[in-house]
């Protein structure tokens, strides 16, 4: 059953249409700044308890980080298929808001962790900052069928995309430039994520109403049995299920990659912390570059033809990458000497093609899940999404690290990715343009 349009505009709607007005701005306002706070956050604990700044008494701080990533991640397993549930019956507006309202909480609650030095309450804001975002996910996409035509989809999913990685990006620079600053740097980075998150509650305020397709009341008692629930309703729709696991799998290929790169610029190549950034800004722009070549591909229609490009580019840059990386690296190279050696920009030129390859593989596949999903069970749909995004994500990391433990280097774990994509993102390729052509 395909999405019925209530507020679609005409089929000559243009880029600068999809801006004016509140149907579409406010929400990605929303949106960026939500992301931007959260990895400032984030950026900024992690560094504080990686250099010893932020203890928790004997345990080691590699142990912390990790805890760190397992407890923001948690709400997402437990409460995604809630979440789902109240996005489908309430008003997606409201629930904007009230999560936005929940942020500016918790990042009180974080600026009170920093000015105390406490880790454990800056582990419990990061666990609500996971269940914040738990929350918004689901809305984030479900909303935009109600406000936008089927013609406008394809560009404000790829304006979505490209604007989270932006933020991500630019939060996380962010965040570690504040904690630079170390122990002076805490009342002001508490102070500036919640004038962030206050930022985003007056933007939230802005987005039109979206009253539910099946009003109701979720419930949030039973996480792991509302859950598999509704994975058994994703999966009861084929072609939104393919375009899920489709996406999950860019997922699995983009933490294989990000969370590696700081490790592969510093031990391969021989990097600084500059260089780092240096392909993260790559990596950045690659993606919206990517998701905006999709749009234009596409013409407002998802089409298996770039996922299947995308997926071709992933493997083939992860190969490169593989035959291209240094046998000695350099020690502490800074950008421009890392520019000026004619192997860096290959380097550079295969980041590029992967982010680019990924923007292509993944905004087709979140277009015509929102195209093809049943408008009452969307935020359902996009709460099992984030569900397997997660599993997927943690499976990225078992892989890397099994790999890494039987002494592969990155390079290794990074063209055994790329050989796995090749095979597991073109069988589903495939599969979606078959489930296409019978429909």
């Amino acid at each position: 059953m395909p999405i019925d349009y209530p507020l679609a505009r005409p089929p000559d709607s243009t880029t600068s249409q999809l801006w004016r007005g509140r149907r579409f701005t406010p929400l990605f306002v929303t949106q960026f700044l939500g992301a931007f706070n959260d990895n400032a956050f984030k950026s900024a604990l992690l560094i504080l308890i990686a250099y010893g700044v932020l203890k928790a008494g004997t345990l080691s701080p590699a142990l912390l980080v990790n805890l760190c990533a397992a407890l923001f991640i948690l709400p997402f397993v437990l409460f995604s298929a809630a979440a789902g549930r109240l996005a489908d019956s309430a008003d997606k507006a409201a629930i904007a808001r009230a999560t936005k309202l929940l942020e500016f909480a918790v990042m009180a609650l974080g600026a009170l962790g920093f000015m105390l030095g406490s880790v454990a309450v800056l582990l419990l804001a990061l666990f609500l900052m996971g269940l914040q975002s738990t929350l918004f996910g689901p809305v984030k996409y479900a909303l935009l069928p109600q406000h936008l035509g089927a013609d406008e989809l394809m560009r404000a999913n790829g304006w979505i995309e490209a604007g989270t990685f932006v933020a991500i990006l630019l939060g996380t620079v962010a965040g570690g430039l504040m904690a630079a600053g170390g122990d002076a740097a805490r009342l002001p980075l508490g102070l500036a994520c919640m004038t962030i998150a206050a930022a985003g509650y007056l933007a939230s305020r802005w987005i039109p109403p979206a009253p539910p397709a099946t009003p109701g009341r979720p419930s949030f008692g039973r996480p792991l049995a509302d859950t598999g629930a509704i994975l058994r309703l994703a999966r009861s729709e084929r072609g939104p299920w393919l375009a899920l696991l489709a996406i999950s799998w860019f997922w699995f290929v983009g933490a294989t990659f990000l969370t590696l790169l700081p490790v592969y610029t510093r031990d391969t190549l021989g990097g600084d912390e500059a260089v780092v950034t240096l392909l993260l800004g790559v990596f950045t722009v690659g993606v919206g570059l990517g998701a905006f070549l999709a749009a234009r591909w596409c013409r407002g229609e998802a089409r298996p033809a770039p996922v299947i490009a995308g997926a071709a580019g992933i493997t083939l840059a992860g190969l490169d990458l593989w035959a291209g990386s240094p046998s000695t690296p350099g020690s502490a190279v800074g950008v421009a000497v890392f520019l000026a050696d004619p192997a860096s920009l290959r380097v550079v030129f295969d980041c590029a093609l992967v982010s680019v390859a990924g923007g292509l593989f993944s905004l087709p596949l979140y277009t015509h899940l929102q195209q093809r999903c049943p408008l009452e069970r969307l935020g359902r749909m996009i709460a099992a999404l984030n569900v397997v995004n997660a599993g997927f994500m943690v499976a990225a990391a078992g892989f890397a690290a099994a790999l890494l433990a039987a002494g592969a280097g990155v390079p290794e774990v990074w063209l055994a990715t790329a050989l796995l994509n090749l095979a597991v993102a073109g069988t589903i390729g495939l599969r979606w343009r078959r489930t296409q052509r019978a429909a």
